[in-house]
């Protein structure tokens, strides 16, 4: 059975077939030329041969074979990423178009803040699984930001401002803003700031390791911007960190209102100078822009929006 062809219509940019890539992708998946060809119907020869002939069309070696084992090699793994996407992509626009199959299936991979994702996203998470039992997810809580096409994923949900050069599809699903907060324990201990030049005095949290961060930006409802620097002891690379350290009475913290709101709710924390607001903190879903968004996508953004919009 031969599962590489050369196409010569011209208008086609490559003879890659679909099913070389699926043979390529299941050898990786399974480590093994035999349990990658039997998954797909093929002998272990048919899957060595597609593999040599899709290297030969490459011009590059995609995998590592010993007698134990095969991993992809750095070419190899570049080109497995794509594909899977690739295959997805058609997967999915398959079943966009098919009426006896509405419901969405396949992975949907999310990568978002971490205080932002396990606060607020797996919440609402739990029940979107709940109403689309069929389709998996997977999530990457980390505040670096990522290459959401050359890494794989579906959709990014950032929070701020997204850069004006941005090749990505973003839509705004809420905003927050930022107060400042302390614990009952520690105004007891502590004179409470009665005014805004009084947080200079204060042990403040401050988030970020380098020297540049620590000036906290505020508003009125007149609108006048206000800074506030001073004491920096206490620094933080964890929004959340700096919650559970203002929870335990360490100091005077500045961070967006989903961060403090079941401590505020549990008196845990209470604002201080509520009257005082920082910057409007955008949360927008981001997604690869393609002329299709795949269903599981649109529901998941859909969902988002319908819960949060408005909070």
């Amino acid at each position: 059975m031969s599962v590489l062809k050369f196409n010569t219509n011209p208008y086609n940019d490559s003879a890659i077939e679909l099913n070389t890539m699926r043979t390529f992708v299941a050898i990786v998946e399974t480590g093994s030329f035999v349990a990658g060809g039997k998954s797909l119907g093929l002998t272990r020869s048919a899957a060595g041969k597609s593999l040599a002939r899709l290297e030969s069309y490459l011009g590059t070696r995609l995998l590592h074979r010993t007698t134990r084992s095969v991993s992809t090699t750095t070419d190899g793994q570049h080109f497995y990423t794509r594909c899977v996407q690739i295959l997805a992509d058609i997967r999915e626009a398959e079943e966009s178009v098919r009426q006896d199959n509405p419901h969405p299936k396949g992975t949907l991979r999310i990568t978002v803040t971490a205080a932002f994702g396990r606060i607020v996203i797996l919440p609402l998470l739990n029940e979107f699984l709940k109403k689309w039992p069929e389709l998996d997810v997977e999530v990457s809580f980390t505040d670096r930001i990522v290459d959401l096409v050359e890494e794989g994923f579906d959709l990014g949900i950032r929070m701020g401002d997204l850069p004006i050069d941005s090749l990505l599809v973003a839509r705004l699903i809420t905003k927050y803003f930022s107060y400042t907060y302390a614990a009952p324990s520690y105004l007891e201990h502590y004179a409470a700031p009665k005014d805004i030049s009084d947080l200079a005095t204060h042990p403040r949290l401050i988030y970020g390791l380098h020297a540049g961060s620590g000036v906290w930006q505020m508003a009125k409802s007149d609108g006048i911007i206000v800074s506030v620097d001073g004491n920096r002891r206490l620094r933080f690379d964890s929004g959340e960190a700096i919650k559970d350290a203002a929870v335990e009475g360490m100091g005077i913290a500045f961070m967006p209102s989903f961060l403090a709101e079941s401590d505020v709710l549990a008196k845990r924390l209470v604002k201080v100078l509520p009257e005082y607001q920082g910057n409007e903190i955008p949360i927008h879903a981001i997604y690869p822009n393609r002329k299709h968004l795949a269903a599981k996508v649109r529901l998941f953004i859909d969902m988002l929006v319908l819960n949060l919009q408005g909070r």
